[in-house]
C-alpha cells in the first residue's frame, strides 16, 4: 500500500481518468470542484503540510461532512460532495494506494422528498395562449418553450441540439442525456410548428448549426435559456424557482395524468432508473388526495 502519495497529484489523476469516460463536462467539473475543497480541509488538518493519503481517514471524512451540515450547505449538496470523496476512494483502492476505503459505511444526510413544482393545465394553457412576435427573438423564445414542455428534455441536452437532431418529417428530435447516452424523443405538433418558424426566421440552417443561437451566433447558453423561461412562466405561475425543469416537471405530470404508462415516461425522460420517475406518482397522488378533500362531502 502507497499511502505517501499527495492528494492533489492523485485528485488530478482521478479527474483525467474522469475525463476518458463518457461522463459530461459539467460532471466532470463537479467532482474537481468538490474534491478541490475536500482537498483543503485535509490541508488545514494537516496543519499546513501538503495533505497525503494517510490524512485521508475515516474520522477525517466524518469531520468534513460534520462541517458541511455545520455550514448550513444544503443536504442534496452535501450527499453530492460526500459521492465525490466515495469514487476517489474507489480510484485510490484500484490503484493500490489504499486497501480500506476510508468512506466505508458512510452515509450522507438524508433527503427530503420534495414534490417537484409544475404547471397546471389551465396555466400551460396560458402560457401559450399568447401568439408569439414575428421578430427572429421571439419567434426562437416560442420554440425553446414548446419544445421543452413537448418532449421533457433537461436544460443541457437542449443547448446541446443541433438543427441536424430535429427530424420534422417523423416529428422526433434526437438528444444527448446524461452518461452520454443518446434516446429519440417524439415531438408534438405545436413544437414542430414553433421550430419550424423559428428556423425559417433565423435563416441558414446548416445540420451542424446550434439549433438555439445567441445574438452572435453562438449556441444559447444555458443561462439565457434559464432566463427566458423564468420571465415566461412568471406570467402564469406564483411559484418560486421557475427554472427550465418545471417544464419537464410538467411534461412528466402532465402525461402521467392522462394514463401515460410510467416506464414509458420513465424512457421519454432519459432517467436511468425507475425510482428517479416515481416521483411524479407521488404528484399525481398528492392532487388526486386534494380533488377528493374539497369534493367529497366526507371527506
Amino acid at each position: 500500500m502507497r499511502t505517501r502519495r499527495g492528494i492533489a497529484r492523485l485528485v488530478q489523476e482521478f479527474v483525467a481518468d474522469l475525463e476518458t469516460r463518457n461522463l459530461s463536462p459539467h460532471t466532470v467539473s463537479a467532482y474537481r470542484r468538490d474534491l478541490a475543497q475536500f482537498e483543503r480541509f485535509l490541508g488545514d488538518l494537516a496543519r499546513g503540510e501538503e495533505p497525503e493519503l494517510k490524512h485521508m481517514t475515516p474520522r477525517a471524512v466524518r469531520r468534513y461532512v460534520a462541517s458541511l451540515t455545520a455550514s448550513r450547505f444544503a443536504r442534496r449538496s452535501v450527499r453530492r460532495k460526500l459521492a465525490a470523496i466515495k469514487s476517489f476512494a474507489r480510484y485510490a483502492a484500484s490503484e493500490g494506494f489504499v486497501t480500506t476505503s476510508p468512506t466505508a459505511g458512510l452515509s450522507g444526510p438524508k433527503l427530503d422528498r420534495r414534490l417537484p413544482t409544475f404547471l397546471s393545465t389551465k396555466e400551460t394553457e396560458r402560457l401559450f395562449a399568447t401568439p408569439p412576435g414575428t421578430t427572429p427573438r421571439a419567434l426562437r423564445d416560442r420554440a425553446v418553450l414548446e419544445l421543452l414542455y413537448s418532449t421533457g428534455i433537461r436544460l443541457s441536452e437542449l443547448t446541446g441540439l443541433s438543427v441536424g437532431d430535429v427530424d420534422q418529417r417523423s416529428g422526433t428530435v434526437r438528444v444527448m442525456g446524461k452518461g452520454r447516452k443518446e434516446r429519440v424523443v417524439p415531438v408534438g405538433r405545436a413544437a414542430t410548428d414553433a421550430l419550424r418558424r423559428h428556423l425559417s426566421a433565423s435563416g441558414d440552417a446548416g445540420r451542424q448549426r446550434p439549433l438555439f443561437q445567441g445574438t452572435k451566433g453562438a449556441r444559447l447558453t444555458g443561462r439565457t435559456v434559464q432566463r427566458i423561461v423564468a420571465r415566461e412562466l412568471a406570467r402564469v405561475s406564483e411559484a418560486r424557482h421557475l427554472s427550465p425543469h418545471v417544464l419537464r416537471h410538467t411534461f412528466a405530470t402532465h402525461l402521467l395524468d392522462a394514463g401515460a404508462d410510467l416506464r414509458a415516461v420513465q424512457e421519454l425522460l432519459g432517467h436511468a432508473s425507475l425510482s428517479s420517475t416515481q416521483i411524479y406518482t407521488h404528484v399525481t397522488t398528492e392532487r388526486l388526495k386534494e380533488v377528493y378533500r374539497k369534493s367529497h362531502p366526507r371527506a
